[in-house]
């Protein structure tokens, strides 16, 4: 009995042993289908409903919508591919042992709880989302100030802080499973959650008809995304649009938070797999968002800043739509925590990552109480990447430019350095920078990551080069190498004991996988035609719309048990 308990034991360390301190080796690489999973499942989320209903609140035009957040997707998605997807299959580090090595022990400690502060604030504005669902069905009004209004919500986020931080302490994998199953059923509920409003706005407000895709513009332009603000203030422009589908993920990509997820990936080519969660995520399900939004008000007769994601969804969705807005706060939470971990772990080295990561997840369902963060959740996205901006321009440097240009990457660890000066100086210059343009209204918010970036870029060159990087190391840098190949040889050893977590195996799929797969998938194509039955329902839309919130819950239920199955099977 003994020997089989410290057997288990044993296994469940080697799979919660995710090379927090060193380079992620070989045989713990994983395959695209993790990271389609991962992108799709975190960028298809309860924020989308936040962010969705505000550019219905910000007066922007149907037109700046459509094509501004096509091209600033379209930008993130190659930042990911370009920058934090390179650098993290080459280094195989997340960003927080990396920028250890870089900026030294000291940097890393200040830097790493700024980064988890900020990541469990963020982390605990998505339990935030999930919980105004939650409330519905206890009758818990809807949380619209920074402060909780009811003793029953607290209680609801931490019951659903509970659950994400159980998810989060496995692990990356077990994060990317929870993820590939939520996704699809992510996107088919923002979709039809499009699908059916139309239909209200056309019947509600124009006391008429639906008459197809054909109407989508003029609907558009007059109730969802006017053109006017309701204080009477400008309107969100093209440009603001663009930056900020960009930069709402700077903390991921530009500032290399990603990292920790990406140094699994057998390629660097799976950076291109964050375009599942940008364009379905952050351009289809915003754009559903706003329609949703739209379509609630007309429902419930009531403005935007009355409703939370868990009433938008309800008036829209039904039942159904409480399930979403849970599973869509879980989906990002998940990873936003198990980052916040890593952070955190980084500082205290001998304690496990899923220790840290129990500890962090706690402190984030507490913050999830106070949703001072959700009701201000755009701004401090922006404020988020222009903190840690400075710091991916920091590793860029010392990873992609210092060579190029004479100087020694690593040049401070090889000196020996508790606390790289160079990159201290730099990060607070960064950051003064941006805020100061900010608060004194030189640029926007959404338009200070370019030149705050290049500026720490060439801030960093000109310190390091004064602090002594242009130096050789020679002998520093064969200890070095020679550590690092002490640590693949001792990766070499543990992949031949590891049986259970060598590569993927190429069985053929079991009939049991089979069977739960199509059954999920018929699940996800029932709510779609149940949707098009609204689409399509003419002046019998009210019925329709009825029984569409009725049924969509069976399929829901019905697919979340197979997909399950399913993804069991698949990882067996």
């Amino acid at each position: 009995m003994s020997t089989t308990i410290t057997s288990t034991t044993e296994e469940t360390k080697v799979q919660l042993n995710e090379y927090e301190q060193e380079r992620v080796p070989r045989h713990r690489w994983l395959g695209p289908r993790h990271f389609l999973g991962t992108y799709s499942g975190e960028h298809v989320a309860g924020t989308e409903f936040v962010i969705g209903a505000a550019f219905v609140a910000w007066g922007a035009t149907t037109q700046d919508i459509l094509f501004g957040l096509l091209l600033g997707n379209f930008m993130a998605v190659m930042t990911w591919a370009l920058i934090t997807a390179p650098i993290a299959t080459q280094s195989r580090l997340t960003v927080y042992e990396y920028l250890r090595r870089i900026a030294g022990p000291g940097f890393n400690k200040v830097y790493n709880v700024v980064n988890a502060v900020l990541f469990c604030a963020l982390g605990g504005s998505m339990i935030t989302v999930s919980a105004s669902a939650v409330r519905i069905l206890f009758d818990i009004p809807a949380q619209t100030h920074w402060y909780p209004d009811s003793s029953a919500f607290v209680a609801v986020a931490l019951a659903v802080g509970a659950i994400v931080v159980a998810i989060a302490v496995l692990g990356f994998k077990k994060c990317a499973q929870f993820a590939t199953v939520c996704s699809p059923w992510l996107l088919v509920i923002f979709i039809t959650g499009g699908m059916v409003c139309l239909p209200v706005l056309s019947n509600l407000g124009n006391g008429e008809a639906f008459a197809g895709i054909s109407q989508f513009t003029e609907l558009a332009d007059k109730y969802i995304w006017t053109g006017q603000t309701p204080d009477g203030s400008p309107s969100m422009t093209f440009w603001q649009i663009a930056a900020f589908a960009w930069v709402c993920n700077l903390a991921m990509h530009g500032s290399l938070g990603d990292m920790a997820i990406l140094r699994f990936a057998k390629s660097p080519k799976y950076g291109y797999f964050s375009a599942f969660g940008m364009f379905f995520g952050h351009y289809l399900a915003w754009i559903c968002a706003g329609i949703m939004g739209a379509g609630a008000m007309l429902v419930m007769n009531t403005s935007m800043s009355n409703l939370d994601a868990g009433g938008i969804a309800y008036a829209a969705l039904g039942a159904t739509g409480i399930i979403a807005v849970i599973i869509a706060g879980w989906t990002t939470s998940n990873p936003t925590i198990y980052r916040a971990g890593l952070a955190i772990q980084s500082i205290f080295p001998n304690k496990s990552r899923a220790y840290i990561t129990t500890i962090i997840g706690i402190v984030t369902a507490i913050i999830a109480c106070f949703p001072f963060v959700f009701t201000r959740l755009l701004d401090f996205v922006g404020y988020m990447g222009l903190l840690l901006a400075p710091v991916g321009a920091i590793v860029v440097s010392e990873h992609w430019i210092f060579k190029k240009i004479g100087l020694t990457p690593l040049w401070s660890k090889y000196q020996g350095n508790n606390l790289n000066m160079a990159a201290l100086y730099t990060w607070i210059c960064g950051v003064v920078f941006a805020i100061s343009c900010e608060q004194l209204g030189i640029l926007h918010l959404f338009f200070l990551f370019v030149p705050t970036y290049l500026l720490s870029i060439a801030l960093y060159i000109t310190f390091a080069r004064m602090m002594g990087a242009g130096k050789q190391y020679t002998a520093e840098i064969q200890a070095y190498e020679e550590e690092l190949s002490q640590e693949a040889a001792r990766h070499a050893q543990e992949a031949k004991l590891e049986e259970s977590v060598v590569e993927e195996k190429a069985d053929k799929a079991s009939l049991t996988e089979k069977i739960s797969g199509a059954v999920a998938l018929a699940s996800l194509a029932a709510i779609l035609i149940a949707a098009s039955k609204v689409w399509f329902g003419g002046a019998e839309y009210a019925l329709a719309f009825q029984t569409f919130k009725d049924f969509a819950i069976y399929p829901t239920l019905i697919y979340f048990v197979s997909a399950t199955l399913w993804i069991t099977q698949r990882d067996k």
